[in-house]
């Protein structure tokens, strides 16, 4: 656990598939007792694309605390199926009113309470608006429950990151933590007492392209014709994560350190799912 004034929080990047599940298990396991709160971006959990009931379900038994994720969470059907009953789970908050599923939660951590709030970035992604006012209105509205507030937001453009990261620690947020391009930049800081990464990278495998098989990717760059993604065989994977402490009281982060681990498995993954 942190330190007994912080609350220590790790937030995982972008897992995709088997290997980025059972990266992050073996991970948890070694050093769940470190942390208070943990939260993963599982966007990418199944077979690199959305989230299954059944790793939902597996990522809890693993002690991830809250899920987050982004333009991929629709992509397994059922997610439409269990969505709603979720309650580890956050889609972006920016989605049109009415769709299912929460953008923002509350979440009890001892004798504290954490809200996390998932949002889409607008540029090179344009799924959604990006809704200045309600995101504003939010971060209030979390604000007066609690002074712990972290943000996964998953966008594409750099500078939109961090133009977003310096108008959120105006308001208040605790941590900010970018997602989406699965590659963990080397930018930890602290803005007005709000932690803050570009990038949190990705946990899954290392030997394609950002945990996708290399030669299927290369095929569609080279032709310029779509084929369907595999997820690359985890023979060799990596954990990129974020580390923060948090003030309970004032919701300050006072320390941030990125996470990077990688190994060779001694056997093929089966990525089925």
């Amino acid at each position: 656990m942190g330190d007994e004034k912080t609350i220590k929080l790790i937030f995982f990047g972008d897992m995709v598939g088997k290997p980025g599940r059972h990266v992050v298990r073996d991970f948890l396991l070694k050093n769940s007792e470190k942390y208070d709160f943990v939260i993963a971006n599982v966007e990418n959990a199944s077979h690199g694309f959305g989230l299954t009931e059944k790793n939902y379900k597996e990522l809890i038994s693993y002690g991830v605390n809250c899920m987050t994720s982004g333009n991929h969470i629709w992509d397994k059907r059922d997610i439409f199926a269990f969505i709603d009953n979720a309650d580890k789970l956050i889609r972006p908050i920016n989605y049109p009113a009415g769709t299912k599923g929460l953008g923002s939660r509350v979440f009890e951590c001892g004798d504290y309470k954490i809200a996390v709030m998932n949002v889409l970035g607008k540029v090179f992604i344009n799924v959604v608006d990006f809704q200045w006012e309600l995101l504003t209105e939010e971060i209030k509205r979390l604000k007066e429950i609690t002074p712990i507030v972290i943000i996964d937001f998953h966008a594409e453009a750099t500078a939109e990151k961090i133009c977003f990261a310096k108008y959120c620690s105006e308001l208040g947020v605790s941590a900010l933590f970018g997602t989406h391009t699965h590659v963990q930049t080397a930018d930890e800081s602290i803005i007005n007492g709000m932690g803050y990464l570009t990038d949190a990278g990705f946990c899954g495998a290392s030997d394609g392209v950002i945990g996708m098989e290399y030669k299927t990717s290369l095929a569609r760059f080279l032709t310029g014709i779509p084929e369907r993604y595999e997820v690359a065989d985890g023979r060799s994977v990596q954990l990129n994560a974020v580390e923060v402490e948090i003030e309970p009281l004032t919701g300050h982060t006072v320390a941030i350190k990125r996470v990077f681990c990688s190994r060779d498995n001694d056997k093929e993954e089966d990525n089925e799912d």
